[in-house]
């Protein structure tokens, strides 16, 4: 088997390369491996049992359009959220690339509503708030998709990526490149515990997320050009709407960073969700990492973001990948297996949280199987400083925000830490060789992600 083209992952940014090569007329033979299952046939069982099954690998993060299919589907509209794509190709460019595959999104059937630009001067004020608290407003205009619809969507993009002749292995893993004097030839897959060599002339790397260790197990394996990155670890937090009413209405989705005392280090909110829903994610080595998402019909009484705290490694440890994960296994050691939560107010008290205290509250989790207990015990001082105070600045942009009753669930991790280095046209230091979206270490989110894709189709093409 030989092919023009290897896409492994079938993630977003794999998925715009191949949207914008036939867009763009090619007649390149391509392939797309990908280790979970297409998006027809993606489900979560823990809708019906009540409890994760702890598939693997997990329907919630891999398959087609792999784990944006079960996210809320936000689209980032600017260039300045979703990673650091503008740094290699220009702010002007990769603003110029989002809003092309916002089009393309529309033609999908996205919904034609934007968040967030409606209200200039409520925003102006929340603004004014949150210079008050030292923490700066990123306000991005969102697309939302919701949960159900970005399912739909993606289904759409995956039926005309095989009408036009795109083939897909799905359930298949790719353990290994073949690399031959600095040049990529192909892709080691095993099914079924055999191993096949697929020939490609060229291979592009989009493993998202789930794939970031990976990838960088095989930068160095095969002196990849590569650095280590930045690594998020911190915790999702979940407050009843009422609580972020102004802002949700106003801006949907409220991005705020700041440096909070004594650390400065960089701290953010990331992927709100008003009316949404905690969930869990499960990666391969059994470790159990919570997210958030919303729909945009079913609604809950809360609103849950994460708030992350950045960190990096280089000298005498490079390893930030491992380190977040050595965090989130020992929360998961304390909550055996699943997701912890406690209440802000007990972490002020020193008092692990219990099921009957959550009970209590105005805050219902709406993650039902998510263990009380004390993250405290397993978050790094650093982080957990950091994000005390963070919650302490942003209550004077959101009041209520830090109230006794408000949750934090742990562990939320972001793996997308190692940065492969590259030329603004995308080419590594392997011939043939390219790496895109958050598992390159350059975009974080759908938005970012898929226009990568988009100008790496231009550039095979």
């Amino acid at each position: 088997m030989k092919y023009d083209l290897i896409i492994v992952g079938a993630g977003p940014a794999g998925i715009f390369t191949a949207i914008e090569m036939i867009k763009k007329g090619t007649k390149k033979k391509i392939l797309m491996i990908e280790k979970g299952k297409p998006i027809e046939k993606r489900s979560c069982p823990k809708t019906k049992t009540g409890r994760c099954m702890n598939c693997k690998p997990c329907n919630i993060t891999t398959g087609f359009s792999g784990a944006g299919a079960f996210s809320d589907g936000k689209l980032s509209l600017s260039c300045e959220v979703g990673g650091d794509l503008p740094e290699l190709i220009g702010a002007d460019v990769a603003q110029a690339l989002i809003d092309y595959t916002d089009s393309i999104y529309l033609e999908f059937g996205a919904d034609t509503h934007v968040e967030g630009v409606s209200e200039p001067e409520k925003v102006k004020e929340i603004r004014r708030r949150a210079i008050q608290a030292g923490l700066k407003l990123v306000d991005c205009p969102i697309r939302h998709l919701g949960t159900e619809r970005a399912q739909i969507l993606y289904g759409s993009l995956e039926l005309f990526l095989k009408e036009h002749g795109v083939e897909m292995l799905f359930d298949t893993n790719v353990e290994d490149l073949v690399i031959e004097d600095r040049t990529v030839k192909g892709v080691v897959i095993s099914d079924r515990g055999e191993k096949t060599v697929i020939e490609g002339t060229d291979v592009v790397v989009a493993t998202g997320r789930r794939g970031a260790e990976w990838l960088e197990q095989l930068c160095a394996r095969y002196e990849i050009a590569h650095k280590p990155g930045t690594v998020d670890i911190g915790v999702r937090v979940e407050v009843r709407n009422e609580i972020m009413e102004e802002v949700n209405s106003i801006l949907y989705e409220s991005k705020l960073v700041g440096y909070p005392l004594p650390f400065k280090n960089k701290v953010r909110t990331f992927c709100q969700n008003p009316g949404g829903f905690v969930s869990q994610e499960n990666y391969d080595n059994n470790l159990a990492v919570v997210n958030g998402h919303s729909y945009k019909e079913l609604k809950s009484n809360n609103t849950n973001l994460s708030i992350l705290c950045s960190h990096n490694f280089s000298v005498p440890f490079n390893q930030p990948i491992a380190y977040a994960q050595k965090v989130g296994e020992l929360t998961n050691m304390l909550g055996n297996g699943q997701i912890l939560v406690q209440r802000y107010g007990d972490i002020l008290n020193g008092k692990r949280t219990w099921d009957k205290e959550l009970a209590q509250g105005n805050v219902h989790p709406t993650l039902p199987d998510a263990v009380a207990g004390d993250i405290t015990a397993a978050m790094p001082y650093r982080a957990m400083m950091n994000i005390l105070g963070f919650i302490r600045a942003v209550d004077l942009v959101v009041p209520g925000f830090a109230a006794e009753e408000t949750l934090l669930y742990s562990p939320e991790l972001k793996f997308y830490s190692n940065k492969v280095k590259m030329e603004p046209d995308l080419t590594t230091s392997i011939r043939g060789l390219y790496c895109l979206g958050d598992s390159s270490g350059w975009t974080r989110g759908l938005m970012m992600a898929s226009s990568m894709g988009v100008l790496m189709g231009r550039r095979l093409v």
